[in-house]
């Protein structure tokens, strides 16, 4: 049926008039005046022509008021921040309190009365823990959809701070039932009353003062306040963790945004109030059109700098020994080696370590020169882990460096680590370190209540690079770069690495959250790794061999033949001294002579009698002076061996013949010398295949020795050290071990697949 013929009532009739203007473009303002039937109508000029003003309090130029005033300025809001410079009387924000942000609001509010146009519309927000999410057309637009309202005011879960008066509250069904002071908006009349109602002095509290206000039904009728219920501009994150989600993988739109699931709401406004400013934090990484999928850290783009050498910053570069390493050695030549202008670095080298202090000294002693001063701090001082720490922070703040760049022992970095971190723009940042194959790393993305460790939910994705940026976390350690302005104001001398029942990063970092400064990982790049500490046993000989499982990339850097790799170059033909016998380079001379090391300190060599208990059948056919690895702990580590770098090589010259992993119950090296076990008679071994595995130098060491192959009457000499024999064991390949004549001879031999 048609419209023709049809009687609507007046009302009607002027809504479908509308609804034809707003089709065709022609509502005016001086229609909606001549139609007085609805509201609606008029509201769609009400605000176009009204000016809107932001205001926040903010005495203190901190982290947490440059990301606020970044997200205004990302959405192209003009902030005017009162206070700013003058001393905070408005008490401890973790206890009631805030009485001082009224009082400031309501003297600009009386300056603007007096001086602009009073049909305004305020927007008034705290600004420490909030962040903007949309423009102010977006914010004003969707309060406008609010009925009958001249003030909105944000609402929350919890009636803080006099739960007494909840019982006061309209009753009502809705998510958030109680105000909650960090965000409104509405008309300046309005709001001018609201904050001179009554007298508040600066350490009262003001969501208290507010909340009265609220609940004095005729003031919150007549002012025509209401609160945000289903957070629609203002979101609240306190005891509503598990009702807002991230989005931050959305294919709809770019940026991440954060959506209320149980109101369906996309809020304007986020705030962190309360205990949830880490959660603040972390939803601060993507909101605001920090990061995205597409445009990746934004943020990282907006905040670097870029140095020349003569420009770079002065830094004390803080060494900390404070457990027992693997790969010490290493660890210094990195510290050597440091892409950074040693003119321009400060040293402090701090061993807490009796058993590397001599290792440490000598590198003190060589290169302390190179620096622009040295320091050093040894175990004999007598100084804890957390007074050091002080020392290094202290020393800088006191002294002409611009950073501090604190570095552990178990950090392994790229030499142009120290560089990247000057010029990222951040305060406080650590570079992402992870133990290879593991998630252990150098920050925490969360912690519980209690201040310990908790996983975010982008933990991982940080971790393996997923995501590519710069994160607010609440917890870094091992290494990172801080700058020393933000440690040189009067607050920041509460910062301390001494706390009791905690480590002194916890204290540290504990610290700076306390003060509101943000600490960031950075996974931009790759940066190193951490080694791990936690199996090295420095009551070992060359503990360092055994790290093959726990720290595998500085073992084989270490110990495995540099020259192993070009093995298997296509181009490389193989040495074949005796007919199907193969030479290869395995491991390194430093492997070699820690090796022997290791079999010298332990000294236990068999008689060379065909009696060894040490097998099961307690018989040896062919005995040789020998130590088994099993008996210096090393058994599980030379298969290891044999799997991961014998097993190839065997597989290249042998073709057809698979077996992983290689099985060698009979693992020992062998020790010849001409008053003891000068030689071997001849004999086949049990395997399929052999390695002969060279420990010393011919020639040098010894002299003689070597192995013939009496089938072909064909010897092999003078292998070098850290080089592998390979041939087939039973049957074919019947040798002997040729006479030593002089020196020791030491060998390394396995029986693969017996």
């Amino acid at each position: 049926m048609g419209l023709r013929g049809r009687r609507f009532p007046l009302k009607c009739c002027w809504v479908l008039a509308m609804f034809v203007a707003l089709k065709q473009g022609t509502l005016s303002q001086e229609f909606c005046e001549k139609n007085t039937e609805d509201d609606s109508c008029k509201q769609q000029f009400l605000y176009s022509e009204v000016e809107v003003k932001v205001l926040t309090v903010a005495t203190d130029d901190n982290h947490g008021l440059e990301r606020f005033l970044r997200s205004a300025r990302v959405y192209g809001i003009e902030v005017e921040v009162l206070g700013k410079g003058l001393k905070w009387n408005g008490g401890d924000m973790t206890l009631p309190g805030g009485g001082q942000k009224i009082n400031l609001l309501k003297d600009r509010l009386n300056d603007i009365l007096k001086h602009e146009n009073k049909e305004q519309i305020i927007l008034f927000t705290d600004s420490y823990d909030v962040l903007f999410l949309a423009t102010l057309d977006e914010i004003v637009k969707k309060f406008k959809k609010f009925p009958d309202t001249r003030v909105l005011f944000a609402a929350e879960q919890f009636c803080w701070p006099d739960t007494k008066l909840a019982s006061q509250y309209p009753k009502t069904e809705v998510a958030n039932p109680y105000l909650n002071s960090g965000g409104f908006i509405g008309f300046l009349p309005e709001i001018n009353e609201i904050v001179n109602y009554k007298p508040v002095s600066d350490r009262d509290d003001d969501q208290l003062y507010y909340t009265k206000i609220y609940l004095e039904k005729s003031l919150r009728e007549s002012l025509k306040i209401t609160l945000d219920h289903n957070s629609a501009i203002f979101q609240n994150l306190n005891g509503a963790l598990s009702d807002v989600q991230l989005k931050a993988n959305s294919t709809k739109e770019i940026w991440p945004y954060i959506e209320n699931v149980a109101t369906k709401e996309r809020p304007l406004i986020v705030h962190g109030n309360g205990p949830s400013k880490l959660t603040l934090n972390h939803f601060g990484n993507y909101l605001a059109k920090a990061w995205s999928i597409s445009e990746g850290c934004a943020l990282c783009k907006e905040k670097r700098a870029e140095y020349k050498n003569e420009d770079l910053p002065t830094v004390m570069m803080a060494v900390f020994i404070e457990q027992a390493t693997p790969f010490l050695e290493e660890f210094l030549e990195q510290i050597l080696t440091t892409d950074y202008p040693k003119e321009k670095i400060h040293l402090l080298l701090r061993n807490n370590v009796e058993y590397h202090e001599t290792e440490v000294d000598d590198f003190f002693q060589a290169h302390a020169k190179e620096y622009a001063t040295a320091k050093r701090i040894k175990p004999s001082d007598f100084i804890s882990e957390a007074e050091a720490r002080n020392i290094a922070k202290d020393r800088c703040v006191s002294s002409a460096c611009d950073y501090l760049f604190s570095i552990d022992s178990v950090s392994r970095l790229e030499a142009s680590t120290l560089r990247y971190l000057v010029s990222s723009g951040f305060d406080v940042i650590a570079p992402l370190l992870v133990r290879p194959g593991h998630a252990w790393s150098n920050f925490w993305g969360a912690i519980n209540s209690a201040g310990f460790y908790a996983r975010s939910a982008d933990y991982m994705d940080i971790v393996y690079q997923i995501v590519k940026g710069v994160w607010n976390v609440p917890f870094i350690t091992n290494c990172y770069l801080a700058k020393m302005s933000v440690f040189r104001t009067p607050a920041a001398k509460a910062v301390t690495y001494t706390k009791d029942g905690v480590d002194p990063d916890m204290a540290f970092c504990a610290s700076l959250r306390e003060l509101g400064v943000y600490m960031y990982v950075s996974n931009e790049m790759e940066f190193g790794h951490l080694v791990n500490p936690e199996s090295y046993d420095i009551s070992r000989t060359n503990p360092d061999m055994y790290q093959l499982f726990d720290n595998r990339m500085e073992w084989t850097t270490r110990y495995l033949h540099e020259e192993y790799h070009l093995s298997f170059d296509e181009d490389r033909k193989q040495l074949m001294p005796c007919p199907d016998v193969y030479w290869f380079p395995l491991m390194s001379a430093r492997f070699c002579s820690e090796w022997i090391q290791i079999m010298e300190a332990y000294g236990q060599w068999s008689d060379g009698s065909n009696n060894d208990k040490r097998l099961e059948s307690g018989y040896e056919a062919v005995p040789t002076r020998d130590i088994h690895m099993n008996q210096v702990g090393l058994e599980r580590h030379w298969l290891t061996i044999l799997k991961d770098y014998v097993r190839p090589l065997q597989e290249m010259v042998f073709t057809g013949y698979y077996h992983n992993p290689p099985v060698s119950i009979m693992n020992f090296v062998v020790r010849y010398r001409p008053d003891e076990q000068p030689s071997l008679r001849p004999h086949h071994d049990s395997s399929t295949y052999t390695i002969n595995l060279a420990l010393n130098t011919p020639n040098v060491d010894f002299e003689g020795g070597g192995c013939r192959f009496i089938r072909y009457n064909c010897s092999v000499r003078d292998t070098k050290p850290g080089w592998l024999l390979m041939h087939p064991g039973r049957l074919t390949h019947y040798h002997e071990g040729l006479l030593v004549t002089k020196g020791t001879r030491y060998i390394m031999i396995s029986f693969v697949d017996p």
